[in-house]
Formats: structure tokens, sequence, C-alpha cells
């Protein structure tokens, strides 16, 4: 029998192997869908220190403009 998990934003009941799933020291947190994750997310972003999160969000900043970058080398056309 597939597990059915319930969306902690919107109270949706949802099987396993869909929506979002995410476990933050131990405890899981389920989402019907990304959009009540994001609601999610958002929120405890915002609740957040600034100054506990913005190391972390400077970090993973750079790693996406890296990643951005390498596909601009990428696709650069060579004559």
């Amino acid at each position: 029998m597939i597990e059915k998990y319930v969306c902690i934003v919107c109270g949706r009941m949802f099987p396993q192997g869909q929506g979002v799933k995410i476990t933050i020291k131990g405890t899981d947190y389920y989402f019907h869908s990304k959009a009540c994750a994001y609601k999610f997310l958002r929120e405890v972003v915002l609740s957040v220190d600034p100054d506990c999160i913005s190391g972390v969000a400077k970090d993973v900043r750079r790693k996406y403009d890296d990643i951005l970058e390498k596909k601009r080398e990428a696709s650069k056309k060579v004559i």
C-alpha cells in the first residue's frame, strides 16, 4: 500500500512519490506542490535573522554565478 502524506501548508493529502519532501535536522516537512514548499521556505527565510543567513545566501549566489558563467563559456561559438 502506498503511504500518504499531508501537506503542512494547505492540508492536501498526496501519495508517496509525489510532492516535495524537505528534511531539516532530522525533521521531515512534506508539501504537495512546489508552490506550497516555496511559501513555507519563503516564510522561514524571512523569519531568520539576516545576519545568520546572509553568508549562506552569498555562497549560494556565488555558486550559481559560477554555473551560469560556465554555461556562457560553453555556449560561445569557436571560429
